[in-house]
């Protein structure tokens, strides 16, 4: 979902994502797989994780596109986590606030 999920981002002006690829479970606890016969439990699950800072005037935009882009309505589609931005601070130029994207 990550491409459908960046379009919808870039549509709506979004320039700057961190894109990481983690370990993680969530309520499902890991997955149990087959492989030559033997069977073995995976803990952790590769997942994908979206870092982005928006304007507090764009939280509810940009939630929606996340969600009208990613969902499937299946375990899985992951969450998202809202939390505030105190500062900012542009190591070259030394521009601080809002304005560092």
């Amino acid at each position: 979902m990550l491409p459908v999920v960046r379009h919808a981002l870039d549509e709506l002006g979004v320039t700057g994502v961190t894109i990481t690829q983690v370990l993680g479970h969530g309520a499902q606890k890991g997955a149990t797989r087959q492989w030559k016969g033997t069977t073995y439990k995976i803990d952790l699950i590769q997942k994908i994780e979206l870092m982005t800072v928006v304007t507090d005037d764009r939280v509810e935009a940009v939630l929606q596109a996340i969600h009208e882009s990613a969902s499937t309505g299946l375990i899985g589609d992951g969450k998202v986590f809202v939390s505030g931005v105190d500062d900012a601070l542009r190591v070259r130029t030394g521009e601080r606030g809002e304005g560092v994207s």
